[in-house]
């Protein structure tokens, strides 16, 4: 048995196991690679989504549940090392209180906000059932519109992936394509970020 055949097997056998870590390391990236599994007919659409769905949820709810400590000595200490200003947090906390579905569906948009938003939803004291309803609501989208984009692509390569080698390299190389152009995403996103709230 070769590599890339284990690999596969791997990824054929526990794709509902490997998912989870996976969109928590990078998320549209995983999320693509697991539409296009779906596509080929490897694994269902509906536990994949609710996977997808959870793990976003849960990291998202993490910073919020940072940002409820973030007066506290300690954390407050960690947030202005991430780069949550006294200016910045008021800024925040301001643009949080007032619209909180523009900011958590910019923040979905553009994940390179979502930290500083989420963090801000917490310390604003948001109402965490408002807060996860609208993360909900928009993971539940962004997961579907990249698991669309997976499904098609696996539709297309499914006589592809049937050989573990041409199948790895396709994911793979759909994966990096998908977490390249996220990165390019969140870089300028990120130039124009710190522009508007220095």
């Amino acid at each position: 048995m070769d590599v890339a055949h284990v690999l596969w097997t791997a990824v054929i056998d526990h794709p509902y196991a490997l998912l989870g870590p996976l969109v928590l390391a990078e998320g549209p990236a995983a999320t693509v690679l697991a539409g296009s599994l779906v596509g080929a007919g490897l694994a269902a659409f509906w536990p994949i989504l609710l996977i997808v769905v959870a793990a976003d949820v849960a990291a998202d709810s993490l910073l919020y549940l940072l940002g409820r400590c973030g007066n506290r000595p300690l954390v407050a200490r960690l947030l202005r090392g991430l780069g949550l200003t006294a200016e910045r947090r008021l800024r925040l906390i301001g643009a949080v209180t007032r619209n909180l579905p523009r900011v958590v569906i910019g923040a979905k948009a553009v994940d390179i906000a979502a930290v500083p938003s989420f963090l801000a939803a917490g310390l604003a004291g948001i109402p965490y059932r408002r807060f996860v309803g609208w993360v909900a609501s928009a993971s539940a989208a962004r997961a579907a519109l990249l698991l669309g984009i997976g499904v098609l692509f696996g539709r297309e390569a499914a006589d592809l992936l049937k050989s573990p080698g041409t199948a790895i390299a396709l994911t793979l190389g759909l994966a990096v394509c998908a977490g390249g152009v996220h990165l390019l995403v969140r870089r300028w996103a990120g130039r124009r970020f710190r522009l508007t709230t220095v």
